[in-house]
C-alpha cells in the first residue's frame, strides 16, 4: 500500500493544492482504479501454477525440476525484466500503452503455450508461458501501482490496496475455477494416482490422454485474459495534473537510488519474503499432498480457498505498516514465517497444514502490500515506475531461485519437508535486515531533480 510521506510532497502554494483537489474529486478515478484491479487479477493467475505441476509431469513424462522451470522463468521475466522495462517505458509514455502491451503478451503467452507445447515440447512452454507471458505480466503489474499513486494523493493506501489485492485474488478465482473443470479434474486425479505408485519420472510411461485437457486450459485462459484484460487496460491514464510540473512529487532518480544502501536493503527484504512464499506457491498442491497424504484432486480446491490469504495479506499487513511502520512490519512478517516454516515441516493434519500455508501466503502478500509504501517513503514518487520496478527485480530473482531450490530438494531427498527448516533459518536471520535499514535524507524538490 502506497502511503504519502510529507517529506516528498512539497507545498508550493494554492495552485498545486487546487489541482490536487480536482484529482481528488475526478469522477473517473475509481473506474480507473477498478480497471487496475482487473488487470492485476488477470496476471495474478500466474500464482496458480501449482495446480499444473503434477498433471504436466505425468502427461509429458517430465520431472519436477523440468516442470518448475516454466514457473521460475515466468517469475524472473515478470519482475526482473517486465516490471523494470515497463516502469521505464511508463515514465515516458504513460500507463495505457504499457499495460495493453503487457496484457497482450501475457494472454498470447498462455494461448501459444497451449497450442504449441504438445508439438515443440518444454522449450516452447518456457519461451511462451515463461518468457513472453512473464515479461507481459511484469509490464502489466507495474503500471497500475504507479498510476493509482498519482490519481489518489489523498487515499494512496486504499487505492494501492485495491490494486495489489486484485493480484492476490487472481490465484483465488483461478484456483476455484480450473480444478472443477471435469476434464482437468480427471487429469489431476490420474496424475496423483500415477505419482503415488511411481514417484520417479523415469519409472512410468508418458501418458498423452491428459495432454489435451491441460492444453485447453492454457488456450482458453489466454483468450479470456485478452478479452477481459485489454478493455480494462485501455482505461488506464495518468491524471491531468500529472502533466503539470508544479504538482509533481519529488524523489530520487533511479541512478541515485542504485548508489544508496537503502535500495539494496529493501531489495534483500523483498527477495527473502518472496523466497519464502514462492517455495510454497510453486508446488503448493504437491507439498500439501505430501504432508497430509491426500490426493492432489482433493487438495487443489482447498488450496484455492486458502489462496485468498495472498490477497488479504496485502490489505492486512499494509494496514499494520500504517500503524507501526514498514520496517517493523517486515521484521514481524519474517519472524512469523520463520516459526511457521519450522512447524510446517512436521505437520500432517490437513487443517493445520492449510493454516500454515495460509500464514505464509498472508505474509507473502503482505510484502507486496507494504513494499510500495516502503519504496515511496524512502525514494519518493516522482520516479515511482522505474524505482519500484528496480526493487521488484528482487521478486524476479527469488521467483527463479525459490521454485528450483525446492524442486531440487524434493528430487534429491524425496521430500519437501527437509528444505523447510533451512528456509526458517533464513527468515530468522532476515529479521535483522529492517533493523539495519536507515532512513535516507529527504529527496530533492522536483525543480532540483
Amino acid at each position: 500500500m502506497v502511503r504519502a510521506n510529507v517529506r516528498f510532497l512539497p507545498d508550493k502554494g494554492a495552485a498545486p493544492r487546487a489541482a490536487a483537489g480536482l484529482i481528488d474529486h475526478h469522477p473517473n478515478r475509481w473506474i480507473i482504479a477498478i480497471a487496475g484491479a482487473v488487470v492485476m487479477l488477470i496476471i495474478g493467475t500466474i500464482y496458480s501454477w501449482g495446480i499444473f505441476t503434477q498433471p504436466l509431469i505425468v502427461a509429458f513424462n517430465w520431472d519436477l525440476t523440468t516442470t518448475t522451470w516454466a514457473y521460475a522463468i515466468a517469475n524472473f521475466c515478470l519482475a526482473a525484466v517486465g516490471a523494470v522495462s515497463g516502469g521505464f517505458w511508463q515514465d515516458r509514455v504513460g500507463p495505457r500503452r504499457v499495460a495493453m502491451v503487457g496484457i497482450a503478451l501475457w494472454g498470447a503467452g498462455n494461448l501459444l503455450a497451449g497450442l504449441g507445447t504438445p508439438l515443440f515440447g518444454v522449450v516452447w512452454l518456457y519461451a511462451t508461458y515463461g518468457v513472453l507471458g512473464g515479461i507481459g505480466a511484469g509490464m502489466a503489474y507495474i503500471t497500475p501501482l504507479a498510476m493509482v499513486s498519482k490519481w489518489f494523493p489523498d487515499r494512496r493506501g486504499l487505492a494501492g490496496g485495491l490494486v495489489v489485492g486484485g493480484f492476490g485474488l487472481g490465484a483465488f478465482v483461478y484456483n476455484q475455477w480450473i480444478p472443477r473443470l471435469p476434464s482437468f479434474h480427471r487429469a489431476v486425479d490420474h496424475a496423483a494416482a500415477v505419482l503415488a505408485h511411481a514417484p520417479v519420472a523415469s519409472s512410468y510411461p508418458a501418458h498423452g490422454g491428459d495432454v489435451g485437457a491441460i492444453m485447453r486450459v492454457f488456450i482458453v485462459s489466454g483468450l479470456v485474459f485478452l478479452f477481459v484484460g485489454l478493455p480494462a487496460a485501455a482505461l488506464f491514464r495518468n491524471p491531468p495534473s500529472h502533466q503539470d510540473k508544479r504538482t509533481s512529487s519529488s524523489g530520487y532518480s533511479p541512478a541515485r537510488i542504485l548508489a544508496m544502501p537503502q535500495f539494496y536493503l529493501l531489495w534483500l527484504q523483498l527477495f527473502t519474503n518472496v523466497i519464502a512464499g514462492i517455495t510454497i506457491i510453486s508446488n503448493a498442491v504437491y507439498i500439501l499432498g505430501e504432508l497430509t497424504g491426500l490426493s492432489a484432486a482433493s487438495i487443489a480446491p482447498l488450496f484455492g480457498l486458502v489462496s485468498i490469504f495472498n490477497a488479504v495479506g496485502r490489505f492486512f499487513w499494509g494496514g499494520v505498516s500504517d500503524r507501526i511502520g514498514c520496517k517493523k512490519t517486515f521484521a514481524a512478517m519474517f519472524a512469523v514465517q520463520a516459526v511457521t516454516f519450522l512447524l510446517l515441516s512436521s505437520i500432517h493434519n490437513l487443517t493445520l497444514a492449510l493454516a500454515g500455508v495460509s500464514i505464509v501466503l498472508l505474509c507473502c502478500g503482505g510484502g507486496f502490500g507494504t513494499m510500495p509504501s516502503y519504496n515511496a517513503q524512502y525514494f519518493g514518487t516522482k520516479y515511482m515506475g522505474l524505482n519500484y520496478g528496480l526493487v521488484l527485480s528482487a521478486w524476479g530473482f527469488a521467483g527463479l531461485i525459490g521454485p528450483m531450490l525446492v524442486a531440487r530438494a524434493k528430487e534429491l531427498s524425496g521430500s519437501f519437508a527437509g528444505i523447510m527448516p533451512v528456509i526458517a533459518g533464513l527468515l530468522a536471520l532476515a529479521v535483522l535486515l529492517p533493523v539495519l535499514t536507515r532512513n535516507p535524507p529527504p529527496a530533492v524538490q522536483p525543480s532540483e531533480a
